[in-house]
């Protein structure tokens, strides 16, 4: 066996470096936040657009200034969601000023004032039946704000003198703006000219095409931490159970991630803690809080004999959390844990605020889910869509595997979670319990 040269090494690492940076970072420009990187894009430009193509249906654009690789969605419900600085999430007004503003610079002139960027947006929703909250005061100017502070910290607009912050100042501001037209045409994965509404443009986004199964479950498994064979057809779940070794190689050598294949799903794990945007366990209020609520829950929901088709056992992949009992783990931590670890105010105060705040975090981690009809069962396909597995191939039987009807569902995933808890006492810095993971269960 030959063994690599150092070149063929170091250049299996630049690769993996520059497509672990798109994966994370779809939008690089030569002068933003990863330029430092760019370069790396630049150099293997080719090699990145043909595996990115094959092996997960995305093309890679890459320009002497930028570099955007085109993601597909996954459907309804499992897109990455936009921010504010403060953390607060986009809401649709946001969104909609965020889509109206890309629809205007795109033509827009090299330069122009703020002034008339915000006339012109105004003016485009008129066109399109839109109707934009009250802008005359600082709290309606908040949302459009949000949306250009966005397009800045892209790239898409620069802010040549002022800043577009100042549209939300009382008596209203007023900046010099630089518009990258050629940043704001690309900035849109889907496709626009085939949608006929924004749902239809969902579908349409995460249609996997000729890659069909293959392409699609490569995308759940880089794009999402965990999953589950429910979450599969039977043509997926097929091509997973005869590809799963062989996709673990490929991923850890484009990616350097590694595969954990258990009885009731696969995740891609990263050694590095670098490709995901979701914490846990994590710090703050939620984080502390949903940590303790899996590992509560993991406890008292635990199927007694979970086992295999195969071996003549019955899967269980998600098991109903009766109705309150959510409320009742999380007075209870607020009472054990929330003065002495400093917790939010806000959340000790307000019971549903925390729990909306937990379970969303949960449910984003694919640790609880919403009961409810699942793509195993043909919910979410796109049009001819291959659904079935080949024709007298045997394939995990997932029927029951969770329950369906109202209410949540604590998915097998959680029980990786079930976490040890140390206290200290809060310090000024307001940090308190040390929350630390035990070995998967």
């Amino acid at each position: 066996m030959t063994l690599p040269s150092a070149h063929d090494l170091a250049l299996a690492v630049e690769r993996r470096t520059a497509a672990r940076l798109l994966l994370a970072h779809p939008l690089v420009t030569s002068d933003g936040p990863h330029a430092d990187l760019f370069p790396l894009i630049r150099r293997h430009a080719d090699w990145l657009g043909r595996r990115f193509q094959q092996v997960l249906g995305y093309r890679l654009l890459v320009d002497s200034s930028y570099a955007r690789l085109f993601k597909a969605g996954l459907g309804a419900g499992s897109g990455h969601r936009l921010e504010r600085s403060t953390g607060t999430l986009f809401s649709p007004h946001t969104y909609a000023c965020l889509a109206l503003a890309l629809s205007v610079l795109v033509t827009a002139p090299e330069q122009l004032l703020l002034s008339q960027l915000v006339a012109d947006i105004r003016a485009a929703a008129a066109d399109a039946g839109i109707e934009l909250e009250e802008t005359g005061r600082a709290a309606g100017k908040r949302p459009l704000v949000a949306a250009l502070r966005l397009l800045v910290e892209w790239g898409v607009l620069i802010e040549t003198e002022g800043q577009v912050a100042a549209l939300a100042q009382d008596a209203g501001g007023e900046a010099l703006i630089t518009v990258d037209r050629e940043l704001a045409r690309v900035v849109v994965a889907g496709p626009l000219a085939q949608a006929r509404d924004g749902a239809d443009l969902v579908r349409r986004a995460a249609d996997p095409g000729f890659g069909g199964p293959r392409t699609y479950v490569r995308r759940m498994l880089v794009e999402t931490p965990v999953v589950h064979l429910d979450e599969l057809t039977d043509a997926e779940r097929d091509w997973l159970r005869t590809r799963q070794r062989r996709e673990a190689q490929a991923f850890s050598e484009i990616l350097g991630l590694e595969m954990e294949i258990r009885a009731e799903g696969v995740a891609l794990m990263d050694p590095e803690d670098e490709l995901t945007d979701l914490h846990l366990p994590g710090t703050g209020t939620v984080a502390q809080a949903a940590l303790l609520l899996v590992e509560r829950l993991v406890e008292q929901l635990r199927p007694q004999e979970p086992g295999h088709p195969a071996t003549g056992g019955t899967l269980v992949i998600g098991v109903t959390v009766p109705d309150g009992l959510v409320d009742e783990v999380l007075a209870g931590l607020i009472a054990e844990y929330g003065q002495r670890s400093n917790w939010q105010r806000g959340y000790l105060e307000d019971l549903p605020a925390l729990r909306e705040a937990v379970l969303d975090l949960l449910a984003r981690m694919r640790l609880m889910a919403r009961a409810g009809r699942l793509r195993a069962e043909g919910d979410g396909l796109p049009e001819r869509y291959a659904e079935d597995a080949p024709e007298g191939r045997t394939v995990t039987d997932v029927r029951g595997a969770r329950p369906g009807g109202d209410g949540w569902v604590l998915l097998a995933a959680a029980a990786r979670y079930a976490t040890h808890v140390t206290m200290r006492p809060a310090t000024a810095t307001g940090k308190g319990a040390d929350v630390q993971e035990e070995l998967p269960l």
